[in-house]
């Protein structure tokens, strides 16, 4: 089996994410997803620039091929950014076609699985009111317990706040710290104190202004403030983590093993969140997964992507021991979301319950593109699959 072809589509969806699709020599084609934060035109020429690469390649030899990318192109990015999130998609579509081959679901070809089924968070943004307020975010909530998740998370970094008082400067006063303090204590007081609580702050803050913002929100029990300070600067976040029992999480923007070694063997975070179809893909997610135990500290994944990209993270969350909670991002574009792909049940989406059901025995990811819903939201000037 070898492989002939790499094509990619765009979709909307989060902006605009690109799937990947890996044409083979035997009629059978590996399906996989590049985080959007990038950009599609950036991903997506990225790819581009590495299909002669794969050309000829068995994709049965996952990181044979992996491999090769990083190292044939070493001098081109390899490290980071926009090659990574595009080597992540092919990795993703490489492990669907090798599943497909075997006869074999993506978690059997790493390793056997822990659980039958992946929790999700709900990220629940800013709540139902666009401004922010405690009680849009209390409504939000309240309909995401009611649908069946044990877990939420809320964004709080408000940049538009009217008691900013500098639009790049966005060290907290006491107005803006109240506000957050009020938002979280509604929503606490809404979902009792057995549903897990996250509240993201988007690295915008300085180490003085997260620190105060992580104590403030000690009363609360989070299940943790994510990323109070920029990732890449370790030694600030251990300072945060230092003057806080609120858990701190970190990692979204980190990419390969190496980018979260320091991070782990510093004791900056309680809680990592690589984002499966950008840090590197399913085996690079695992061996950071594995490092993260080393240290007795749980796994989980940011993740913004469609059902394609998130069944496929689901794979590798099933494959490891300490695996915690997966993000599940879609609220807002729930019925465009659940388009994308047959859900194996049929029942028209593969979140039930706040949960994840990994197929038993379909081989590969487990889900099927529907190319009608592809066709309809495809992002102009892309191409679908062309």
């Amino acid at each position: 089996m070898r492989i002939v072809d790499v094509k990619t589509a765009v979709v909307a969806y989060h902006g605009q994410a690109t799937l990947v699709r890996i044409d083979t020599d035997e009629g059978i084609s590996g399906f996989g997803e590049a985080n959007p934060d990038a950009g599609a035109g950036a991903v997506v020429g990225m790819i581009d620039f590495l299909r002669s690469e794969l050309i000829g390649e068995d994709p049965r030899n996952v990181e044979r091929c992996w491999e090769k990318l990083r190292r044939r192109k070493v001098f081109a990015g390899p490290q980071g950014g926009v090659f990574v999130i595009a080597l992540s998609g092919i990795e993703l579509a490489l492990w669907d076609l090798a599943g497909k081959a075997a006869g074999q679901p993506i978690y059997r070809m790493l390793g056997g699985k822990y659980r039958d089924r992946i929790r999700l968070y709900a990220d629940c943004g800013e709540g139902d009111d666009p401004t922010g307020s405690a009680s849009g975010c209390v409504d939000r909530a309240q309909r995401m317990v009611a649908a069946g998740f044990t877990a939420l998370k809320f964004d709080i970094d408000d940049l538009h706040h009217e008691a900013k008082f500098d639009a790049f400067n966005h060290t907290v006063n006491a107005a803006e710290l109240r506000s957050m303090v009020e938002r979280v204590a509604a929503v606490r007081e809404a979902i009792g104190p057995d549903v897990d609580l996250a509240i993201d702050l988007h690295a915008r803050y300085d180490v003085p202004s997260a620190c105060r913002i992580a104590r403030a929100l000690e009363p609360f029990e989070l299940m943790w403030l994510e990323e109070p300070v920029p990732a890449e600067n370790i030694d600030a976040l251990v300072r945060v983590r230092a003057q806080t029992s609120t858990p701190i999480c970190a990692g979204e923007n980190l990419y390969l093993r190496w980018g979260f070694r320091r991070l782990l063997e510093s004791g900056a975070v309680d809680v990592i969140e690589p984002d499966i179809p950008k840090c590197g893909g399913l085996a690079e997610s695992k061996r950071i997964a594995n490092l993260a135990e080393m240290h007795y500290v749980p796994f989980a994944p940011h993740l913004v992507s469609t059902p394609l990209g998130t069944m496929a993270a689901s794979h590798q969350c099933a494959a490891i021991p300490n695996f915690y909670v997966q993000e599940w991002h879609a609220l807002e574009e729930r019925e465009v979301w659940d388009s994308y792909v047959v859900a194996p049940d049929g029942s028209g989406s593969i979140v039930k319950d706040g949960y994840i059901t990994l197929p038993e025995d379909t081989p590969g990811v487990g889900v099927e593109l529907d190319m009608d819903a592809v066709r309809k939201h495809a992002v102009p000037g892309y191409g679908v699959f062309e």
